[in-house]
């Protein structure tokens, strides 16, 4: 057991916030500090997996990214996207076609960004991944990604309370996993149907399997989409233990999707939006 002054010498990295692009999120108190565990939550084809990568790319931090729900070759493209600043279809026809290697040198500068493209991973494969990142680099990552936390394999479910019961004690888990590495530890999660085309916010009680004790922050996403294929991404802090929260999900910061690479890009209002009916 500690005092508290021994408390401020053994804290090590946890509590440091890190860098991320997302200044409207910085004004509604959201920060992603190591050693702790959050959710992103959104409808299928949100854009929780984008938002997820735009965080992976920015600021060069080493980072273990568990793409269980996209393959090397989405990955590959968003991620030299955003890195680059070149265009997403482009850059994929490249992929395609065999001539990529006018992108190699850049994103070759983020070797440090390392992604496992199992479909289901089991817990030990997550642990296995994360002492080699160590053996190989001689640190942990500062930002571990589960995308999703659905498709982690914890066992076989028999029934909702089953399942129910599984994900919170996976939560658990990469809660513990964040103590233990000092890394932020981004989950990234689904919502009950009623919300699942991602129009409406989606407030606390949104959050699939009710998995919202053990994060210390939750993000939900809704999307506004325009007739020419525009689209902004609207997050939701609905809980968040170290700042503002607004449970409802009415309160959130908006970010304009780049379709051609895949940044969100920064609205200009000067304060994040309250939803209105």
């Amino acid at each position: 057991m500690f005092s508290l002054s021994q408390s401020v010498s053994i804290r090590g990295a946890a509590g440091e916030p890190l860098p991320h692009p997302f200044k409207s999120l910085s004004r509604l108190e959201v920060e992603f500090r190591r050693a702790e565990f959050s959710l992103v939550v959104a409808g299928p084809g949100t854009g929780k997996s984008l938002f997820a990568a735009n965080l992976a790319t920015y600021g060069n931090m080493p980072v273990m990214y568990f793409s269980a729900d996209s393959s090397a070759a989405t990955q590959t493209v968003r991620a030299t996207a955003m890195i680059t600043g070149a265009d997403s279809k482009t850059i994929k026809a490249a992929l395609l076609g065999g001539d990529f290697s006018k992108y190699l040198a850049e994103i070759g500068k983020r070797w440090w960004l390392r992604f496992n493209y199992s479909a289901s991973p089991q817990v030990s494969e997550l642990e296995r991944d994360l002492l080699c990142y160590l053996e190989v680099y001689g640190t942990l990552p500062h930002l571990i990604v589960v995308d999703n936390i659905t498709n982690v394999d914890i066992g076989a479910v028999g029934s909702a309370e089953s399942y129910t019961f599984g994900l919170e004690g996976l939560c658990e888990y990469l809660s513990e996993m964040a103590r233990a590495t000092n890394a932020h530890v981004l989950g990234l999660h689904h919502v009950v149907g009623e919300y699942s085309d991602g129009l409406i916010p989606i407030p606390l009680s949104g959050v699939k399997g009710k998995v919202h004790r053990v994060p210390s922050l939750i993000l939900t996403i809704h999307k506004e989409v325009d007739g020419t294929g525009g689209r902004i991404l609207n997050v939701s802090d609905v809980k968040n233990r170290e700042g503002f929260e607004d449970s409802s999900g009415n309160t959130f910061a908006s970010f304009r999707l780049n379709r051609s690479n895949l940044r969100l890009e920064e609205l200009e209002e000067e304060f994040p939006t309250t939803y209105t009916v």
